[in-house]
């Protein structure tokens, strides 16, 4: 199984990588040759997202006798990937919004970067996260807000500190996006509807609260039950790709491992 998701992978990657050449770093013309390839660094590293394995040091031992460098060399490759992600992750939204679905859903979902239990004393992203709220109680990390279409493509992703107002985000990660954006009820405010509209191109479609005095027509409450595909996203973005954790030691890792996994959901 190990080598078919690895030869399938390092496939995507090379079509990518001939497709889109930008997105590759400069050799420099001086200087020590690179141990991994950046494109064999990506592979790498999304191979750990679409596989069982969960921390880099797994994946190293899996090609150890091939790779020929020190877990250090491997770490510091594979984290440099991720520049990559990036630039792969930016170029596969902006390609999106052109053939976007009419309907779209905004919603966040939290990151913790630890265990409750050691928020106070966690240092590595201390500058970044904050303690906020979710379903699930209070958590010490991040906040990430994405917008995707009906038919399942990313289209915009904001993150945050776990504490950012939810209406702040939804206008910085629907600003560029137009349609239908429908939304859950964190997000209800007749300022937010009212700033966010333009005629015939953009209306956001916010539930409203429980107690709240606004009819619904039927095809708006289909729209609303809708909602749990991006919901299922988020849930297969943490089960499958290991988009939350606590194992990276740096911000770098952490960073890193957030545009990975989310490469990785898009590419699966």
């Amino acid at each position: 199984m190990t080598p078919n998701i690895f030869k399938n992978l390092k496939t995507i990657v090379t079509q990518i990588v001939h497709t889109c050449k930008q997105v590759l770093p400069k050799t420099p013309g001086t200087g020590r040759p690179r141990k991994i390839e950046w494109a064999d660094a990506l592979t790498f590293a999304l191979y750990q997202h679409t596989s069982t394995r969960a921390t880099k040091k797994s994946v190293w031992s899996d090609f150890r006798e091939s790779l020929h460098c020190a877990y250090s060399t491997f770490v510091t490759a594979v984290n440099e990937a991720a520049v990559i992600a990036l630039r792969i992750l930016f170029i596969v939204m902006r390609l999106g919004r052109r053939n976007a679905h009419l309907v779209k859903f905004t919603d966040a979902t939290d990151i913790p970067v630890c265990l409750k239990k050691n928020g106070k004393r966690h240092r590595t992203m201390r500058g970044l996260a904050s303690w906020g709220y979710s379903g699930k109680g209070f958590y010490f990390g991040l906040k990430m807000t994405m917008t995707r279409d009906d038919d399942g493509r990313i289209l915009s992703l904001v993150f945050s500190p776990a504490n950012t107002d939810d209406r702040k985000l939804f206008r910085k990660a629907n600003k560029d996006i137009k349609g239908v954006i429908v939304a859950d009820a964190g997000y209800c405010s007749k300022a937010l509807e009212r700033d966010m509209y333009i005629e015939n191109e953009r209306w956001c479609l916010i539930k409203p609260y429980k107690n709240m005095k606004r009819l619904a027509t039927a095809w708006q409450l289909a729209l609303y039950k809708r909602r749990f595909k991006i919901e299922f996203d988020f849930r297969s973005l943490k089960m499958f790709h290991g988009l939350a954790t606590s194992l990276p030691r740096s911000i770098n890792g952490y960073i890193g491992n957030y545009i990975l996994a989310l490469l990785s959901f898009v590419l699966a």
